[in-house]
């Protein structure tokens, strides 16, 4: 009998990984990442990917798309939804318990409801036209033409530039012009689980995290990216810790400057990851939510002990 896909979700520095991996090891299962930059091969330091973790007592947990696409390249939801659909398919076709975890809600959401997505080609005029208005200029248009397309498909770290929002208004206009008349796939039923953390022990974790990235090199691993070619506006493109690293190292900012607006973005981000797990809520998605101060051997067992609860 197929196993039911496992989703753990959580805001950036609540501990899924850990837990997800915890699980893994107990299920004999396999993790299918769902996070839109830990896909990028040597984005490693500022995507946390904690590739450590995935081994236990030696014993690597087999996990998926993670390190699939170069850096400086930009990979996108149509993607993941066929790059989760693969690995997903294999998983199951092998009776292993699949074991979806990750922050990027957007991404959650599109595959477990299966939504119908268009590959959406670049628009040259549509670019030309925006590509001298300010980032506030572009988030009005981008909020009028969600308004108009009725989408939730919307992640707000489009917002962190202004090449994201014209990516973003692009996406947009396209679906407004080219309505989806089915679903390319079908939902799947899932057991998700998602880690509250309280939001002071998070703010102090996102800062604790942020120092230790900066000492074990951060700013080296941005600066590698950049002597490799990799142009400034590709990496600022990525946002957060790429966006920040980025503007410091060519002179926009002192590492002080840097610190406290990365800092800042980034608690601005884990806001925003819980306004959009509580929106999926809201759509019909019931979120069993663990303490994140909870031992992780616990949360564990809580939720093998609701995955053997009888039907």
């Amino acid at each position: 009998m197929e196993k039911k896909l496992i989703t753990i979700l959580g805001p950036t520095a609540s501990g899924k990984t850990a837990l997800a991996v915890s699980l893994a090891q107990k299920l004999a299962g396999e993790i299918i990442s769902a996070d839109s930059r830990q896909v990028y091969r040597d984005m490693t330091i500022g995507t946390g990917k904690d590739l450590d973790d995935y081994i236990v007592n030696g014993q690597p947990i087999p996990h998926h798309l993670i390190d699939i696409c170069d850096a400086g390249t930009k990979y996108n939801l149509f993607q993941f939804q066929h790059d989760f659909r693969t690995a997903y398919n294999d998983i199951c076709r092998r009776n292993v318990q699949p074991i979806l975890c990750g922050g990027t809600g957007l991404y959650i959401e599109a595959v477990l409801k299966g939504y119908n997505l268009h590959e959406v080609p670049r628009n040259e005029k549509l670019r030309l036209e925006l590509k001298d208005k300010t980032l506030e200029q572009l988030t009005e248009i981008l909020i009028n033409l969600k308004r108009r397309t009725q989408s939730t498909l919307h992640n707000k770290t489009d917002l962190d530039s202004c090449q994201r929002a014209i990516r973003a208004i692009e996406i947009e206009t396209f679906n407004l012009r080219t309505p989806a008349s089915k679903r390319t796939f079908l939902p799947i039923q899932s057991l998700i689980f998602g880690i509250n953390i309280d939001r002071n022990m998070r703010r102090q974790r996102i800062t604790q995290r942020l120092k230790e990235r900066l000492d074990n090199g951060l700013i080296e691993e941005v600066r590698s990216l950049l002597n490799r070619g990799i142009s400034a506006e590709a990496l600022i493109y990525y946002g957060l810790e790429y966006k920040y690293i980025t503007e410091h190292i060519i002179g926009k900012s002192t590492l002080d400057q840097t610190f406290r607006a990365l800092e800042t973005a980034i608690h601005q981000f884990a806001k925003r990851q819980m306004t959009w797990f509580r929106g999926m809520e809201r759509r019909g998605f019931k979120i069993n939510w663990l303490d994140a101060e909870m031992p992780n051997h616990e949360k564990t067992q809580t939720i093998i002990s609701m995955i053997e609860e009888p039907k």
